[in-house]
């Protein structure tokens, strides 16, 4: 039983700005590792699958444990070392939530770079508590006064610089960690901390001398821990070079907990794969209590529980893998504050809870979702099941792929950030499952929102309805971002549970095709009717199928309702903007502006800025990769691009349809036919 405080700690980075380097050298300091790993050779600890040590960058998330030494014995570090490419932002976005603080990496070379704000401004929006490291300072070009500049600037003014630099692009660069003796750095932190501490800043007032090097420490501590400033490190993580300032500042700044492993259980699963025998393991940062093999664990799910202790959504632990030391090791329980792999929890996903339910439990965003759609095709013809199978794994651990399956075309669609992204699910397809694949042109994912309020109504036994259920719908807009509400405005008790949820589950899964093909969303859905026929038996007491209502019957109806009062509503087609930041020469704004209208973009007022412009606008997402090419041109190879995903606007001109992968609703007579076929190849409307 664990009795340290323990720490998830995070390290995060642009592509290239060194964050596994960092984090080789960190697990070097702590005796976790003998030989400091190159990320050239693909021989670092955390990259460990064979496309990473190829391809030279991180793609999966990774978790490696130690004990950093320290006050009372130390502290237990859960280091997880996340991916610097923008197209894998989602595996960012699952580590988030189970981080306690983090270590932004930003190059002394290449300065602050479009990822490094995007993370950024996700760190603080969290409040996760945020030291900065400024690498490479041994690499030719390294400048720490200029990227502290640019930290303050692009980043948060609201940073501490601990050390300075000497001998700054060679391989003899140090970093120097200012203390009391420095001249200013009391001053500094003074001037700083007191800006939010009343207190400090009326003691400083009264006399300077009373507020010592000590008391300034240690509300440094305690306003870090608040993500209220961030103290910035220095050096080199080849070199080793300012390491161990920065792993004093973990240790001094970064606030650990002290879980209870013996409170009720309680965790959350932040990543799933798959073991040699095609098994399903969940990554599980355990909160309190302890979990051991053979205990049964509830899962919850934002939204509502899956399933009760030995029901479908949970499961009986079958094993547990636990990492410490550098490894991961079996073990036959975790106690809180430990991370783990888990055996034998059933169907549970990324983002789920278990143990314990969590008050108010919502999975929350914390980037934007994927923008862009490809159709991948197995090359072999006989080999479409096994590629739907293989995508199924690889949407387990990253559910935003979002697998799109067109029975009626035999095609699968998946969701990306970027080309990057499909090349590595194109090899990770070849590498781990044998399947050679294509890829068509990448598409733009645009989203529908209702224009006015629609109802519609089909009523059992009548005006042709064959299921035997009754459903009202109505539908109308809600703010945006506020995704898709169900209610009832019918009683509760008016027919068993079972059918209210067919209904909930039908409607979410029809509004992923609106009356273009695309995801309907901001919209409340309310059931304004409700009915069925009771369960009947014949003499014999045989249930009769065609004689009581199931839940295929209301999930055969609702997609005819529920299309009918989105046709009467009518919905406009959105397409994602990117919000983009242009900084250019001054002789280039000329040409910039003509090619920006050319691709649709809609940019600011320039801002002039050390000698050259600043220039902010929205563009469509889907030209944003044009942009991109001809910067270079345009720009003598001088301008720097930063966009991200920023809100959706209404298309204009004609209107982008997707082909749609149901049996189509909007054709009553066609989606009768098609379901009653499907039925009777099931042997009637079974449940």
């Amino acid at each position: 039983m664990q009795s340290l405080p323990s720490l998830n700690l995070g390290i995060l980075a642009h592509i290239d700005a060194g964050k596994t380097s960092l984090t080789e050298r960190l697990l070097y300091a702590a005796g976790v590792i003998d030989e400091i790993g190159s990320v050239d050779q693909g021989s670092t600890t955390t990259d460990s699958l064979a496309l990473e040590k190829q391809r030279g960058i991180t793609i999966k998330s990774a978790v490696v444990s130690f004990t950093l030494p320290g006050a009372l014995g130390g502290t237990d570090v859960n280091l997880i070392d996340t991916p610097g490419h923008p197209d894998f932002i989602a595996e960012v976005e699952r580590v988030l939530g189970v981080l306690d603080g983090a270590v932004l990496v930003v190059s002394a070379v290449e300065g602050v770079q479009p990822q490094t704000r995007i993370l950024m401004r996700t760190l603080r929006r969290l409040r996760i508590p945020t030291l900065i490291f400024v690498n490479k300072l041994d690499r030719r070009g390294a400048d720490l006064d200029r990227t502290l500049d640019a930290v303050a600037h692009r980043l948060t003014p609201d940073i501490v610089p601990m050390v300075g630099a000497r001998d700054q692009g060679t391989r003899q660069a140090a970093a120097l960690p200012y203390t009391a003796a420095d001249p200013g750095f009391d001053a500094r932190l003074a001037d700083l901390l007191s800006r939010r501490d009343d207190r400090l800043l009326a003691a400083y007032v009264r006399d300077e001398t009373a507020v010592d090097h000590a008391r300034l420490r240690a509300a440094l501590a305690e306003q870090t821990a608040a993500a209220e400033v961030h103290p910035v490190y220095a050096g080199s993580a080849v070199t080793g070079a300012g390491t161990d300032a920065l792993i004093a500042g973990i240790a001094e700044l970064l606030p650990a907990r002290r879980p209870d492993p013996a409170a009720p259980v309680a965790g959350s699963v932040f990543k799933m794969e798959r073991g040699a025998a095609g098994e399903r393991i969940a990554y599980v940062q355990v909160t309190a209590g302890t979990v051991r093999t053979r205990d049964r664990l509830p899962v919850h799910r934002a939204g509502g529980e899956v399933g009760e202790a030995g029901e479908a959504g949970a499961g009986k632990v079958t094993a547990i893998s636990v990492f410490d030391a550098g490894t991961d090791t079996r073990r036959d329980s975790v106690p809180a504050g430990r991370i783990a792999r888990i055996w034998g929890l059933g169907e549970v996903r990324i983002g789920d809870t278990v143990g314990a339910a969590p008050a108010g439990h919502e999975r929350q965003r914390h980037f934007s979702p994927p923008s862009l759609e490809t159709v991948v095709s197995a090359r072999c013809p006989a080999e479409r099941g096994a590629l739907h199978a293989a995508l199924a794994q690889l949407a387990e651990q990253d559910p935003l792929i979002d697998l799109r399956r067109d029975e009626q075309r035999r095609e699968i669609a998946v969701s990306l950030y970027g080309e990057v992204q499909k090349e590595v699910i194109q090899a990770t397809l070849a590498d781990e499952f044998g399947l050679a694949v294509d890829f068509r042109q990448t598409t733009t994912l645009h989203i529908e929102r209702p224009v006015g309020t629609g109802e519609a109504v089909e009523y059992n036994g009548k005006d042709g309805n064959p299921f035997l259920a009754t459903v009202g719908l109505r539908v109308e807009p809600a703010p945006v971002g506020s995704g898709v509400r169900f209610r009832l405005g019918v009683e509760l008790g008016a027919m068993p549970y079972a059918f209210f949820a067919a209904v909930e589950e039908t409607v979410r899964r029809t509004l992923e095709q609106g009356l273009y093909g695309w995801r309907v969303t901001d919209c409340v859905v309310t059931m304004t009717h409700s009915g069925y026929s009771p369960r009947q038996s014949h003499a014999h007491a045989t249930f009769d199928k065609s004689m009581s209502s199931t839940g295929a019957d209301f999930r055969g109806v609702t997609p005819l309702v529920l299309l009918a009062a989105l046709r009467q509503a009518g919905t406009t087609v959105h397409e994602p903007m990117h919000r983009f930041r242009l900084d250019l020469p001054a002789d280039a704004l000329g040409t910039m502006l003509p090619a920006l209208a050319r691709l649709g973009a809609a940019p600011r007022t320039p801002t002039a800025r050390d000698g050259g412009y600043e220039l902010e606008g929205d563009i469509p997402a889907a030209r944003v990769h044009d942009l991109e090419q001809q910067l270079p041109t345009l720009t003598r190879g001088e301008g720097v691009l930063e966009s991200a995903f920023h809100h959706y606007q209404p298309v204009t001109g004609r209107v982008p349809e997707r082909p749609r992968t149901d049996h189509n609703p909007l054709n009553r007579k066609e989606y009768l036919l098609q379901v009653q076929r499907r039925l009777s190849g099931f042997g009637g409307n079974g449940g």
